[in-house]
């Protein structure tokens, strides 16, 4: 959507690419439960009967005959807060439901499905008119951790998919020591800005996994100036970038020429992590990091005098795609830190 709203920009914590599940629902009659959470866009082709009636790629309930109300809940791939949601009814025309609202709650570990309902949910989006074929954004303002959300359609029908964007609050408890990916969204890492999206989103180089094809990456269109395209990111927490990985898998005739990588660290300095280099398509490059603004290496550097970087800037010279983006090296004891205040203050279990 080019007017989408601005929560938009945060990851997709309902996203099966982020880890995600759909662990139960009243009733998938007519399409199946797990279509609420895919990646790609709903899809639809007419006359493609099954032994149910038409076939939605979405979820669809049965009409109901008696009072009651429709629902599935989601547990997310990462716990965090949500700032709004998208509910998209693409295709469901004549049989998408009313109304919808949107319930959450923090759950700590895995709990089974029969568990669920004795969480303490509270609202997320109150009852709410919806439009059929259409995608429906809310914005949330409860600032509680969620690691489910429970959709509501008041009374039944079929809703395509379902966004819930939000911001990553990862558990101290199971962040690994020594090495990690500062920029991962699953550690709470983000891309704050960019100067071109055109194709993919940037938000793309830093989910798990890897990619399966271009449009998993992020992708600039075409520049016909003397310029270069770039993306910034805000690291989970501060950190010494030891390992810098740059994935162009995919990117065959489109990959970047060269790309740069410099840093900004806790005092607002700026540092050149790896100097313009030069890429190959369709290839995962990893770079050592062996100096950082006049140090000798980093090998054996530890606590106070490994660099403290919070943000990281990659430039990409002219223009191109990329699948991932790795930052690899370990916290600081402050970076770390961060990430248990952040989980504290947003309500998350400490106790093991």
């Amino acid at each position: 959507m080019n007017d989408a709203p601005d929560f938009t920009r945060l990851p997709d914590l309902a996203s099966r690419r982020l880890g995600a599940g759909v662990v139960a629902a009243s009733d998938e009659l007519f399409a199946e439960k797990e279509n609420l959470i895919k990646a790609d866009a709903p899809t639809y082709a007419s006359f493609t009967f099954g032994n149910k009636g038409q076939v939605y790629d979405g979820w669809e309930t049965r009409r109901r005959r008696e009072p009651g109300i429709d629902w599935a809940v989601i547990r997310l791939g990462s716990p965090g807060i949500v700032h709004g949601v998208l509910v998209d009814t693409s295709f469901f025309t004549g049989n998408y439901p009313p109304q919808v609202s949107l319930q959450g709650a923090y759950i700590d570990g895995y709990p089974a499905p029969d568990e669920l309902s004795d969480a303490d949910w509270f609202e997320l989006v109150g009852v709410q008119p919806v439009e059929g074929d259409s995608v429906n954004p809310f914005t949330v303002s409860q600032r509680r951790l969620v690691s489910h959300v429970r959709l509501r359609m008041h009374p039944d029908g079929g809703i395509a998919r379902l966004r819930v964007h939000g911001e990553v609050v990862p558990d101290p408890r199971l962040v690994a020591q020594g090495q990690v990916d500062l920029v991962a969204v699953e550690l709470g890492g983000k891309v704050t800005d960019c100067s071109n999206m055109f194709y993919s989103a940037p938000a793309n180089l830093i989910l798990p996994g890897e990619a399966r094809s271009m449009g998993e990456g992020w992708e600039t269109s075409r520049r016909r100036d003397d310029g270069h395209d770039w993306v910034q990111f805000a690291l989970a927490g501060p950190g010494a970038v030891r390992i810098v990985e740059l994935d162009t898998r995919h990117f065959v005739g489109n990959a970047p020429g060269w790309a740069r990588l410099t840093g900004t660290s806790v005092d607002g300095q700026q540092v050149e992590i790896l100097p313009r280099t030069r890429l190959q398509p369709d290839t995962r490059h990893r770079f050592r990091v062996s100096a950082i603004d006049g140090m000798d290496g980093l090998d054996g550097l530890e606590g106070q005098n490994s660099p403290d970087i919070v943000a990281a800037r990659l430039e990409v010279f002219p223009d191109g795609g990329m699948a991932r983006v790795r930052l690899w090296g370990p916290l600081t004891d402050r970076g770390r830190s961060d990430i248990g205040a952040r989980w504290r203050n947003a309500g998350g279990v400490m106790a093991q």
